[in-house]
């Protein structure tokens, strides 16, 4: 009988928010795949928590997802865990997830803090529709093409990014977007933690000269709807007369003030004969 993968949830700052079913999950396994055994090892040893590790990131995740595989085939059970936050969400950890599902083993979750959801929430902005699109590439080019994919994206957008590569981030953001509002959260859960309300070219502008510290989510509104003029059939059955007496044929004089206004052709016309 095959073991089961437990994708478990980490903080994503302070120590205090990690769950009783979290840790005593850490403590059940047989051992742990982790983003950076480094960071574990701090959470692991805060808890008094003494499990064999195995690192596994994006650039081994091949080799290592094989070997974890084989060993949760063999009946072992294993926690996946990242250096802060849900695993497998902008993580290599989904590719083991499925591979998983592809095999045949049982995956449970253990749930816990997330960067994109803790930093919507205390955003301000609206959070009734919004899409996450995780980190921007370093590649300029490949950067600058993602952020035209979603400039007339009209949920409300969330990023992740590192503070190294946040001025030149919030520059290529403003040329793509033009001048929206932004939450710019950083340090979630730290005593340093905070909310920034500001709009995109006043971001661009903060960091010119200042040096960004601290992990960044970015909460950014969608595209604005267009706002339509609301008519009344006597305000299109005037436009359409207007047509008219710039020498429009009455069908034609219909059918251009049923455009302008949302109204049918046919409902102007019967009223302009």
């Amino acid at each position: 009988m095959s073991g089961k993968l437990y994708v478990v949830g980490t903080p994503i700052g302070n120590l205090s928010d990690f769950s009783p079913r979290g840790i005593e999950t850490l403590r059940n396994v047989d051992f742990i795949a982790a983003e950076d055994t480094r960071v574990t090892v701090k959470l692991l040893n805060h808890f008094d928590i003494k499990k064999p590790m195995l690192a596994y990131y994006e650039h081994n995740k091949m080799e290592k997802g094989g070997d974890i595989i084989a060993r949760l085939l063999a009946g072992e059970n294993c926690a996946l865990v990242s250096d802060a936050g849900m695993p497998a969400i902008s993580d290599p950890g989904e590719d083991l997830v499925r591979m998983c599902y592809e095999n045949g083993i049982e995956v449970e979750s253990v749930p816990g803090p997330s960067a994109l959801v803790t930093a919507l929430a205390i955003s301000g902005m609206k959070s009734g529709r919004f899409c996450f699109e995780g980190f921007l590439s370093v590649n300029k080019q490949s950067r600058r093409l993602h952020l035209n994919e979603v400039k007339n994206e009209k949920r409300t957008m969330i990023f992740y990014e590192a503070p190294h590569k946040l001025p030149a981030t919030l520059r290529d953001m403003y040329e793509a977007f033009g001048d929206r509002k932004i939450a710019l959260v950083r340090e979630l859960t730290k005593i340093h933690e905070e909310v920034i309300h500001t709009t995109l070219s006043q971001a661009a502008m903060r960091y010119v000269d200042a040096q960004p510290k601290g992990e960044f989510v970015l909460i950014i509104e969608g595209q604005k709807q267009e706002e339509k003029n609301v008519y009344t059939i006597e305000q299109a059955v005037k436009i359409a007369k207007e047509y008219m007496a710039d020498g429009n044929s009455a069908s034609s004089s219909a059918r251009l003030a049923a455009e302008d206004t949302g109204f049918k052709k046919g409902d102007i016309y019967k009223l302009i004969n």
